[in-house]
């Protein structure tokens, strides 16, 4: 069943982000107004604004949440070259606010010498840590050596990937059996550079991360990269948002482990899955928790949802236009054609409920209104 409610974001210019937090009781929104807005859901299913206020000196690309292990944090990443952290601190009671809470900055990165095009925090068994990319071609890594001061961030490791980068995923794997990995991609135009994507591997040996693979097939921009949560699995599954929607796994292939060898895993890379059907370009794609359905967002101004059989072969389930109502026979793969004056931009986020496993699609228009419409698919 899809629940479809507009939120009047009241943003002054294009929202570019939206972000949710792990329980999905609270997203985020940035935009080239240069702020970030919070907003909160109600217990009758309202979303309310909480919190607004100016983050940059220039549009806001993406905003995060950090693991509510670490409090109620958030990374923001700008064309004006920083990323910043932010808490949520609440009034004590000798406080004038005393019940009430807002945002401090603790940290402003400011190593990027260009636009810092997206920020990631780390999964939560890796401690606080987040990484930035930037249009220069520049990884950073970064930690907090103490949680509880969020002032304080040490930069790890640069890592150059030759061409512009546009988005970040950190594999969410906690196994021992694998490593650390970061999937990198970029959005340059030149056809002449072939590998768009490239993937990182933590080397225990020299604490550092080492280029693993590099998807050779990829060789449009690159505008959003997602891993799927692992959930036991002996692989990792990375989906890609560019002229179309791609899905690969990715097989370490068995070594020999001896004391001197410093090396990446070798990674069989497989192309499981490519679909066109939003005939444009896409812009977002978002798991599930249980990595079971996957939602991306385009140009055609439609969200669409696909899922795999138990032969692991994908089909797009679901279709919604930016207004939330589903297109009729969305079930099949046929294309649909994009919806007059409906939304040219397209973003999304998943996350999940105990009861159920909820894709909740957030379709922000580049045009008009600048509304944000929420949709809720419950799949048993």
């Amino acid at each position: 069943m899809f629940v479809a409610r507009s939120i009047a974001a009241d943003h002054k210019d294009l929202i570019h982000d939206v972000s949710y937090d792990f329980h999905g009781r609270r997203m985020a929104t940035c935009s080239s107004d240069q702020s970030v807005k919070v907003w909160d859901k109600s217990d009758n299913g309202e979303w309310n604004c909480t919190a607004s206020w100016k983050t940059h000196s220039g549009s806001v690309w993406r905003v995060t949440w950090a693991h509510p292990e670490f409090g109620q944090v958030l990374a923001s990443c700008s064309f004006d070259r920083t990323a910043a952290v932010w808490e949520e601190i609440v009034g004590e009671s000798n406080d004038k606010q005393r019940g009430h809470s807002h945002w401090i900055k603790r940290t402003t990165l400011v190593d990027s010498r260009t636009s810092v095009t997206d920020v990631k925090f780390a999964p939560k068994h890796m401690g606080l840590m987040l990484t930035t990319c930037s249009a220069d071609g520049v990884m950073r890594i970064y930690e907090a050596p103490d949680v509880m001061n969020l002032s304080q961030w040490s930069l790890q490791q640069e890592i150059s990937c030759k061409l512009s980068c546009s988005c970040i995923s950190w594999s969410p794997s906690s196994s021992r059996a694998h490593a650390p990995m970061i999937a990198v991609g970029s959005d340059d135009s030149n056809t002449s550079y072939s590998g768009k994507v490239h993937i990182y591997e933590y080397i225990e040996n020299t604490r550092k991360y080492a280029k693993a693979e590099h998807l050779m097939t990829v060789t449009d921009p690159v505008h959003d990269i997602a891993f799927a949560p692992n959930l036991g699995r002996s692989f990792h599954v990375l989906a890609i948002a560019t002229k179309d929607v791609r899905i690969f796994k990715l097989i370490p292939m068995r070594r020999e482990v001896t004391a001197g060898s410093s090396g990446p895993t070798k990674l069989q890379v497989q192309i499981v899955a490519q679909f066109d059907n939003h005939n444009s370009q896409v812009w977002r794609v978002s798991w599930n928790i249980s990595s079971t359905l996957l939602a991306s967002s385009g140009d055609d101004g439609c969200v669409r949802l696909w899922k795999a059989n138990y032969m692991d072969n994908w089909k797009c389930t679901a279709i919604l236009r930016g207004d939330g109502s589903p297109v009729a026979g969305s079930s099949s793969q046929a294309a649909v054609p994009s919806t007059a004056g409906g939304p040219q931009h397209v973003l999304l986020q998943a996350s999940s409920f105990r009861k159920y496993t909820t894709v909740k699609c957030l379709i922000i228009s580049r045009i008009s209104s600048l509304t944000i419409n929420t949709h809720c698919l419950s799949c048993n």
